[in-house]
């Protein structure tokens, strides 16, 4: 059986490994609650303004962050997400990839009953990218 040659594009990737895991290794304040009152309800907070920057380009993207989560004991107080959101304005980071870190600080925050995070990321280059990410995640 005949060998397959490597195209270009897998021979010299314009992304990396480094550029897929920028951002992750970040100090991220932690994210404050406060005790919940209640039970069965659902909370949505609205980043309209998100910004964080390309690893690669070093560009600016621009999107909606969209926390959704029914809290079980703790609730997440705003002014110390806004600070913990602000990192990542200046932070070299994929999309993909502050969707889902969001999320699991969120669940390590909060331990919700359940939560979604959808980031709804401008167009660049004519596409923009849709990333949602859910808690509980599915099973293996």
């Amino acid at each position: 059986m005949a060998k397959k040659s490597k195209t270009p594009a897998q021979t010299n990737p314009r992304y990396t490994d480094e550029h897929a895991a920028a951002g992750l290794k970040t100090k991220f304040p932690a994210i404050e609650t406060w005790e919940n009152q209640f039970d069965g309800y659902e909370i949505l907070i609205d980043d309209p303004e998100f910004t964080s920057v390309c690893p690669k380009t070093s560009l600016p993207d621009f999107g909606q962050i969209l926390i959704r989560y029914m809290p079980r004991k703790r609730c997440l107080e705003l002014k110390s997400l806004k600070e913990y959101l602000f990192v990542y304005r200046n932070l070299g980071i994929f999309q993909e990839n502050i969707v889902n870190q969001i999320l699991e600080d969120v669940v390590k925050a909060t331990n919700p009953v359940w939560c979604e995070v959808k980031g709804d990321f401008r167009p660049r280059g004519g596409i923009s990218t849709v990333v949602t990410a859910k808690f509980p995640r599915p099973k293996k």
